[in-house]
């Protein structure tokens, strides 16, 4: 079966906020990829909102998502709470039904260690090997790679914690870094970096890498909002050099192996940067 991952680095989904208003939708072009990999008019939505702690949570999360999928796209959506997973029966015929599996943004750390206990995570490994879309924003996007650099510590005790690395399922290798616009992640990833054997791949708001079998490309939409164009880096240390090659959006696909390799494969010197340890 085709393997397919969808990870988005950030960007708002048109939530309501909380004095009524609602916030920009910005990953419409995500989206409307993800259902177009499942090769199906209306596939079945399942989303997962595993980084939320509350089950209120989890549904006024899902409420948004539905707005999307379901509303504007013709989805028939379905939402998979935490308080599911004791129930083996429930989780195998919601992993079955679905056609896309999408996790939300909050907490890396502790939805890694509830997956890893309750066993979920093989059976979202099995569902990519089955052919399900994999995807998500945020920390939707880390939990697919080995590695990634979260905030969940400052989701839970404020914002003085450090990013910190989590070890995540790991269907690709690589070390994802959301939000690598927002303070902090860069030079949060250089760090971590140093200690993994992984490439990092960095991921702006309002970008998404998407890993079909072999083969990736970087999709982007309209960051304005932000004051920049969205983008993508890899880097990774060599020879006591820190390099960082931008990762340029494309409509056409190129082999994964290049994107997780240390050989440089950038053509204009521009893309790249080296900086002393």
């Amino acid at each position: 079966m085709t393997k397919k991952i969808v990870a988005i680095g950030g960007g708002e989904n048109g939530r309501k906020m909380a004095d009524g208003t609602f916030a920009p939708y910005e990953t419409g072009p995500m989206d409307i990829e993800i259902i177009n990999i499942t090769e199906k008019t209306h596939p079945n939505f399942l989303f997962i909102a595993h980084t939320i702690p509350t089950e209120e949570g989890q549904e006024n999360y899902f409420e948004t998502m539905q707005r999307i999928y379901g509303e504007k796209y013709g989805c028939e959506c379905k939402l998979l709470k935490t308080t599911d997973l004791t129930n083996k029966q429930l989780v195998n015929e919601l992993i079955e039904w679905a056609d896309i599996i999408y996790e939300g943004g909050g907490n890396t750390l502790d939805m890694i260690a509830l997956w890893k206990e309750s066993g979920f995570d093989k059976t979202l490994r099995s569902a990519w090997e089955a052919g399900k879309v994999m995807c998500g924003v945020s920390a939707g996007a880390n939990c697919w790679f080995k590695e990634c650099s979260s905030d969940s510590l400052q989701i839970k005790f404020g914002k003085d914690q450090p990013l910190i690395m989590v070890e995540c399922i790991g269907l690709v290798d690589g070390l994802f870094v959301p939000h690598c616009d927002a303070p902090g992640r860069h030079d949060n990833a250089k760090d971590l970096l140093k200690t993994s054997n992984q490439i990092g791949l960095s991921l702006s708001n309002c970008a998404a890498l998407e890993i079909i079998d072999d083969k990736y490309r970087l999709i982007t939409s309209d960051a304005s909002n932000y004051g920049f164009e969205a983008y993508g880096l890899k880097s990774y240390w060599e020879n006591g050099k820190y390099i960082e090659e931008r990762i340029n959006s494309s409509i056409e696909f190129k082999p994964l192996s290049e994107l997780l390799s240390r050989n440089i494969i950038m053509k204009n010197k521009n893309d790249i940067k080296e900086c002393e340890r």
